[in-house]
């Protein structure tokens, strides 16, 4: 799970205002998109990374190469067809639309955070503005997007009972210790450990956001 998760979710918890029959767990996979197809891509040796304690100050990965889950065309035609196929079975055009926005904005954030690795196309050049490269203003940034999206997560929902609470306030606790974790902690022993753990992460985080939202419902206004 690369360190940049916490600004996608907060993307995420943010869009429950745009989309208020959309479940919060659906919007957190939507943002987390390219970073769920990614790991698959890792262990099947489509793409690559590796460990570079020091590469920039905020990571130890080096992305090497990843055209197919990481190009600004391909994250745009995922989230489409994402997009579509949420609304097609929900009928939801609000849910539909803020998925593919969720997923483009994956690239947004990438783009804000990354060094230049991050294509437009499959063989193009290479672009990302090197957020990473300092600690304080990644943690001012990040943090801030963080704060901002669980704010109007709260001003568009309401707890239905105390699951509702505890559900979500616990999974903020968690994001927030793993990442802490990402930044205080020894870097990974694989690009297959990362894969695996990327794959685990999306699927508690789905999970617990999910569970966490159907405790609550949307506020009047």
């Amino acid at each position: 799970m690369a360190a940049v998760f916490i600004g996608h979710i907060a993307v995420a918890l943010a869009a429950k205002r745009i989309a208020p029959r959309t479940s919060l767990g659906v919007l957190v996979l939507a943002a987390q998109l390219p970073d769920v197809i990614w790991p698959v891509l890792v262990l099947a040796g489509l793409e690559k990374v590796e460990i570079h304690p020091g590469d920039t100050a905020f990571t130890p990965l080096n992305f090497v190469s990843y055209p197919w889950s990481h190009s600004l065309l391909l994250v745009i035609l995922t989230g489409a067809v994402a997009g579509y196929c949420y609304r097609a079975g929900t009928k939801d055009l609000r849910g539909g639309r803020a998925v593919m926005f969720l997923a483009v904005s994956h690239w947004v954030l990438d783009w804000l955070s990354h060094r230049a690795d991050l294509p437009l196309y499959p063989g193009g050049s290479l672009y990302g503005l090197g957020l990473w490269n300092s600690v304080p203003a990644t943690l001012v940034i990040e943090g801030a997007l963080f704060a901002a999206g669980i704010a109007l997560y709260l001003q568009a929902t309401q707890a239905k009972d105390r699951a509702g609470h505890y559900a979500f306030w616990s999974l903020i606790a968690f994001l927030t210790v793993i990442y802490v974790a990402n930044l205080k902690g020894s870097p990974p022993p694989s690009d297959s450990a990362i894969a695996w753990v990327g794959i685990i992460g999306a699927v508690v985080l789905f999970a617990w956001a999910q569970s966490a939202d159907r405790h609550r419902q949307p506020k009047d206004r």
